[in-house]
């Protein structure tokens, strides 16, 4: 078994910094068994009609990596380095953006 720790991997929302808009991760710690598929669950809340969500890795004493952006109007941006094994759909009518891994 393999824990996978969704502190490490974390969403970020942008709109333009308006009062009330939040991005929740309601799930921190993930068992996943090696070489399985995953998703992190993402919710967020916004009033913007276009709103840019941005996962990034993070590890200690290094900066955050931005992993991919999803916005409401294009199919986004995936830095390379995550282009084979990680995706993230934007549901504007749900609210959510989830990040699914393939072969943790």
């Amino acid at each position: 078994m393999f824990w996978l720790h969704a502190a490490l991997i974390y969403v970020y929302f942008f709109s333009g910094c308006r009062a009330g808009e939040n991005v929740t991760q309601p799930t921190e710690d993930v068992m996943v068994v090696e070489g399985q598929p995953t998703t992190l669950s993402c919710q967020f809340d916004t009033t913007s009609q276009s709103p840019n969500l941005f996962w990034y890795k993070e590890q200690p004493n290094v900066n955050p990596m931005l992993m991919l952006r999803r916005d409401t109007f294009s199919p986004g941006e995936t830095n390379t380095e995550f282009k084979e094994r990680f995706d993230a759909r934007l549901n504007f009518t749900a609210k959510s953006v989830p990040l699914t891994i393939q072969r943790v």
